[in-house]
């Protein structure tokens, strides 16, 4: 199965709970009709690869928002 980038690493500094910051990079694939967001630490370590839903897929602003919910609802739970 092909693998098409949808959107190359992207740096970013997520806000978490009380005021800390968590810096991430991440990028938008699309494996046959699934999109997924790789998230990887600024070292580097992966944390999470995310399947976007359908809605989403394509939506450059719904990144951003599903960082902080996989690194405050999935990573610290």
């Amino acid at each position: 199965m092909s693998t098409e980038l949808i959107q190359d690493w992207t740096s970013s500094e997520v806000p978490l709970k009380y005021g800390t910051s968590r810096g991430v990079r991440y990028k938008i694939y699309k494996e046959g009709s699934r999109v997924f967001q790789e998230i990887r630490d600024i070292d580097d370590q992966p944390i999470h690869t995310l399947e976007l839903p359908q809605g989403m897929a394509l939506e450059q602003s719904s990144y951003e928002v599903l960082l902080r919910y996989v690194l405050v609802d999935v990573v610290n739970s």
